[in-house]
């Protein structure tokens, strides 16, 4: 069987390495109902979108995370939404017009995600999407757009939490003749269990920026003591946040205040850095320890230390909740509607300068570990892996 897989962002990178992995383990086992080796493997073909292209962005996660080169580097590159994802589309689908793949596996929510499966879909190519159902019911956000659409598009849909399967439901989209639904789990849950055993090792982000970790030698991925928390972690990338300078100002405000008693540490994304200096607003970071942006086994490492985190992204507040570590989200509301509810997350209005008091109210300290299986149970790749085997194999 073949199928191409279509990257394009760093998110991307980190699910599309957990399948890669369990591909793997998948074509290592010995065959089974009368096929041989070679009738039984998968081989997938990888396809960068080139939406994230610089090294921070982009090649250092190829690296650490062992992805394979791409087979193909498509150079789409920035531009607006309609401009990026229509050359996409035209790439996509040469690509997929050469290889003729059994099916096309996209992941969350891109224009890369979107891109890959209107390509799909428009040449008669099954879709898989995975991290499929997530609904903000917030359509301003192009996000929202790309996994809607996405997911009526999709044949396959593999859902991270049961409230993703519910949302599915709603849209009249079930598991049955038409499409397969299923919970398999978060694939970034799997990856987070396997990568931060090795950030534990090779990063050196704490000591590299003078900072000391937390004492949670009994928690989940922490095996050795540390200090208290030192730091807050800021994270800024949504165009609703950086494209509007009145939000923009109001969040380096904030940051800045809480930098008064405890650094906060931002690793730039390119747009939020681009509009700082669009907007003449260097002078409101000062007192925020502005760094580049940061790879993956350093990321998990400033995560699982800091104090707390305040985001705009979907993928920190996940990790947040799996480090335990309490998180702010810089948005008036979120697809991970589970966070929310389990009392590790805070939605923060961003229209307002109380953030920081927000933070100080609400607390930094860590709140006792209760293990839940919300997310799955870390090993979601090889159900998605699994399930697209049984599907298209039993075909033969």
């Amino acid at each position: 069987m073949k199928i191409v897989t279509i990257v394009g962002a760093r998110p991307q990178f980190i699910k599309a390495a957990a399948v890669s992995r369990a591909i793997q383990t998948f074509n290592r086992k010995p065959p089974s109902s009368g096929r041989s080796s070679s009738e039984r493997k998968i081989r997938e073909i990888l396809v960068h979108t080139g939406q994230h292209y610089d090294y921070l962005m982009d090649r250092i996660f190829f690296e650490e995370l062992k992805l394979p080169n791409p087979d193909y580097h498509l150079g789409a590159g920035s531009g607006s939404h309609a401009r990026q994802t229509g050359l996409m589309l035209e790439r996509i689908e040469a690509v997929l017009e050469k290889e003729k793949p059994e099916i096309v596996v996209v992941y969350g929510d891109t224009n890369s995600t979107l891109a890959g499966a209107l390509a799909a879909a428009k040449l008669n190519i099954p879709v898989a999407h995975v991290e499929a159902g997530l609904r903000s019911y917030n359509r301003a956000m192009p996000e929202e757009i790309n996994r809607l659409l996405t997911d009526h598009l999709s044949d396959l849909l593999f859902c991270p939490t049961a409230q993703a399967v519910q949302n599915l439901l709603k849209e009249g989209i079930k598991d049955g003749r038409r499409n397969v639904v299923k919970r398999a789990g978060d694939v970034m849950y799997d990856s987070i269990l396997y990568y931060s055993k090795i950030a534990e090792r090779k990063s050196t982000i704490l000591k590299d920026l003078e900072l000391s970790a937390p004492n949670s030698c009994t928690e989940r991925f922490q095996t050795v003591p540390y200090p208290t928390p030192n730091y807050y972690l800021a994270t800024l990338h949504r165009a609703e946040n950086t494209d509007d300078p009145k939000k923009l100002k109001f969040i380096l405000n904030s940051l800045k205040e809480l930098g008064k008693d405890t650094p906060v540490i931002l690793p730039l994304h390119p747009r939020t850095k681009k509009m700082i200096m669009t907007y003449h607003l260097l002078s409101k970071a000062r007192g925020i320890k502005l760094i580049d942006p940061v790879s993956y086994l350093d990321m998990l490492t400033l995560e699982k230390n800091a104090k707390a985190i305040l985001t705009d992204s979907g993928g920190v507040q996940k990790e947040s909740y799996w480090f335990r570590v309490p998180c702010f989200t810089l948005r008036k509301e979120t697809e991970w509607v589970e966070t929310i509810q389990s009392g590790w997350n805070v939605l923060v209005d961003t229209e307002t300068e109380q953030i920081a008091e927000e933070v100080k109210k609400k607390g930094g300290g860590r709140r006792p570990s209760k293990e839940t299986k919300l997310f799955g149970d870390g090993k979601a790749s090889e159900k998605i892996v699994q399930i697209l085997s049984e599907h298209f194999f039993k075909k033969d």
